[in-house]
């Protein structure tokens, strides 16, 4: 079977594009240049660039530098960018021009020949719409690009990684009420510690996620400067004046994101160091959801020969070859993401510093891998809320039997024996394998009322 194409010219001169595609030569000759890795910009990235061509057309109708009926037209074709109605029109390779202008040139030819079929024309021909002269009328790749990274980071922190986190941070919260009298023993350096209460444990775990919802909140306010409007090198040749700032207005309205326009655009189109805050942001958000999902996985370890002290739900069988194995498949998925996402950082980090005079040349390189990290971890942090959290229990049984068992116990008799006698009941216990209380009462270091009242294991969880 033969598949139909029609012919497209750029400034190169004639390509041959598949018939029933939106896109034209100069993305076509991308498709052909980049055949490297098959990762493609997501669903956010392709939103955003809509919303910047819809914008575009409104702001230059609004200054008169485009007519009513071609503007139109461009702001209904980008409304199917934006509603995803054209996402399989994008195909290109994430790996292609640093500045990202094959990825522009895409979404202004598609949104140019959608708009061509909508006004009933024939699609390639330019006419009533042109992809460079009307829908990228005012703006660059070099201050588009850079701008679509920002909305749709921005937009997907907000709405996707912040709502996962605090749903997360919920029901850790909730867990540790639920756990506030289960007294346990702590651990530091991985070896017994004094007491602490199973509750306060999650309620450190629901704190750590819950500042990372503000360091989420954080990142979008570092996105809020937007390049728009400087186009080329920021200058802003070949464009209004008010350009930049009544797109970012118009940003703002269609997001509900306070986007303003940048203070000095020679820094927002050279530089991606807001790009490069903002990874770091999501990669201390990561390193906290590891040390979160490590602590669940080691706590509910056994079940008969680990630390057991908590109950994890048993989602899947954890053995093709030990009947009745469960794992902690949701920990162990949740490291992994957090993994990938100090990964990407690095990629992120890398690629902002492909900075050189007036333009950073890795652009879709820091915008997939920005974007990947926010759209793991959201997912993630809301499964593992779902499918663990909200199931585990506390096993009190293992909780009182460790407790009991501790030589760390000692430690709230030394202000009343003194340090050095507290030690050698914790020797004494070691080498006989008996309990600290004991030795304790053995020796008679103390009252045998006061010994008691001194070694309750939920006085030592609170202070005074």
């Amino acid at each position: 079977m033969t598949t139909e194409t029609r012919i497209e010219t750029d400034s190169m001169g004639e390509m041959t594009v598949p018939a029933g595609a939106y896109w034209g030569a100069q993305t076509q000759r991308a498709v052909e240049n980049f055949p490297i890795s098959g990762y493609r910009f997501g669903r956010r990235f392709i939103r955003a660039m809509g919303l910047i061509k819809q914008a575009a057309a409104k702001v230059n109708l609004a200054l008169g530098k485009l007519d009513r009926e071609r503007a139109d037209l461009i702001i209904k074709a980008a409304g199917d960018v934006i509603d995803g109605k054209l996402d399989d029109q994008f195909p290109l390779d994430i790996f292609q021009t640093g500045s990202g202008t094959s990825s522009n040139m895409n979404a202004n030819e598609v949104i140019g020949n959608r708009a061509i079929e909508l006004a009933g024309g024939t699609i390639g021909s330019r006419e009533p719409i042109h992809p460079n002269d009307h829908v990228n009328m005012g703006q660059s790749s070099n201050d588009v690009i850079p701008t679509a990274i920002h909305v749709s980071a921005a937009e997907a922190i907000q709405h996707d990684l912040a709502p996962a986190l605090e749903h997360l941070a919920k029901a850790l919260g909730d867990k540790s009420k639920a756990f506030d009298r289960i007294v346990k023993i702590g651990r530091t350096h991985l070896q017994d510690a004094t007491p602490v209460r199973l509750g306060q444990e999650f309620a450190g775990y629901a704190r750590q996620v819950e500042l990372g919802v503000l360091r989420a909140n954080k990142a979008v306010r570092a996105l809020r400067e937007l390049p728009i409007g400087g186009t080329a090198v920021g200058t802003g040749i070949n464009t209004h004046p008010e350009f930049g700032r009544r797109m970012c207005k118009a940003l703002a309205e269609a997001t509900g994101i306070e986007f303003v326009e940048a203070a000095d655009h020679f820094e927002a189109q050279a530089a991606k160091d807001a790009v490069c805050e903002v990874s770091g942001q999501i990669k201390t958000i990561a390193v906290s959801l590891s040390k979160v999902a490590n602590d669940i996985r080691l706590l509910g370890s056994g079940p008969r020969c680990g630390i057991g002290e908590i109950k994890l739900p048993a989602v899947q069988p954890g053995s093709s070859i030990m009947p009745g194995k469960v794992n902690p498949v949701m920990s162990e998925m949740l490291i992994q993401v957090c993994a990938q996402v100090m990964g990407n950082d690095m990629a992120v980090t890398l690629a902002c510093r492909e900075s050189y005079f007036e333009l950073n040349v890795a652009m879709p390189l820091m915008a997939h891998n920005l974007l990947e990290s926010v759209r793991l971890l959201a997912s993630a942090a809301r499964v593992f809320a779902d499918r663990c959290v909200v199931g585990i229990e506390a096993n009190e049984e293992r909780c009182r039997e460790l407790i009991e068992g501790s030589l760390a116990m000692c430690t709230s008799l030394a202000p009343k024996i003194g340090y050095d006698k507290a030690a050698a009941i914790a020797k004494e216990a070691f080498a006989t394998g008996k309990t600290v209380r004991q030795v304790a009462k053995e020796m008679k270091v103390l009252p045998e009322a006061e010994l008691d009242k001194t070694l309750d294991a939920m006085s030592m969880t609170k202070p005074g």
